[in-house]
């Protein structure tokens, strides 16, 4: 994946100043999920941007009231998990490493429904590749496909990809009140 960041000189006028691979990537080694952070903000953004990268810098999966994440999240398929817990991947010890790396996120996981949470946040989410199902309270699912697009309006939900091909979305995310 290529990230291209548009910024602005000492002058005011738009340049490109970075171009190149997301420089935080995020993989779970017991079954591939991988987050990829593009780029967050922390509060209302401003402009002009800061110039430096604000990905680089510590700070919560999740934003504040009025700052925003942009992330490319890849679900492998179900068997993934299986296959790597035949590998002898300690499957727990894997999770926690992940989410160390997210912070904020594994606290909203409810531990007795694996991946069901709900945020202080509205996401903007498209399917760009594969297909998932959203889970909301009560077990209700909706399979969405490649080029489906959803809001989410810090519902309760999970994401499961019962395919056999890696899901992709790419997901904006606003912090609400």
């Amino acid at each position: 994946m290529r990230r291209v960041v548009i910024g602005h000189d000492a002058a005011g006028k738009a340049v490109f100043t970075s171009d190149g691979e997301p420089p935080v990537q995020v993989v779970h080694a017991g079954g591939g999920l991988q987050i990829a952070k593009l780029w967050g903000t922390e509060g209302v953004p401003t402009l002009p941007a800061a110039t430096a990268d604000p990905t680089l810098q510590p700070h919560p999966y999740f934003p504040g009231p009025g700052g925003t994440r942009f992330v490319v999240v890849h679900f492998p398929p179900a068997a993934a998990s299986e296959q790597a817990l035949a590998r002898g991947v300690d499957i727990d010890q894997a999770t926690r490493n992940f989410l160390d790396q997210l912070p904020g996120l594994g606290e909203l996981m409810e531990p007795d429904h694996p991946g069901m949470h709900a945020s202080h946040s509205v996401d903007y989410g498209i399917v760009l590749a594969g297909e998932i199902d959203l889970e909301l309270d009560d077990g209700l699912k909706k399979r969405l496909r490649a080029g489906d697009c959803y809001i989410l309006n810090g519902g309760r939900h999970a994401w499961h990809n019962p395919g056999t091909e890696t899901c992709t979305l790419a997901v904006v995310v606003v912090g609400a009140t």
